[in-house]
């Protein structure tokens, strides 16, 4: 199990890019959450196994269809093993 969080920007508020996260998220077979950000960015946080955690990096730096991603930051970390599935958080 790995584990990275993901800071992503560009325009991807209001364009469905939180849901479609979640979406590919359980494709991949992942847990954990995205959130908007005040800065109008998108926060998220995903375990899971490391193969499916690096074909989800690359859906981030495409996103959603309306979406246009400038920038995704991502750092691995330690999986917390807390979570029990992939949500939206508000």
């Amino acid at each position: 199990m790995k584990a990275f969080k993901a800071i992503v920007s560009g325009k991807v508020q209001g364009v469905w890019f939180r849901g479609s996260t979640r979406d590919e998220a359980h494709k991949h077979n992942l847990v954990g959450w995205v959130k908007n950000m005040p800065n109008g960015s998108v926060y998220l946080e995903a375990e899971g196994e490391e193969e499916n955690l690096k074909e989800f990096e690359k859906w981030l730096h495409i996103g959603s269809p309306m979406s246009r991603v400038e920038n995704v930051e991502i750092e691995w970390i330690e999986p917390t093993y807390s979570y029990t599935h992939f949500e939206i958080k508000f």
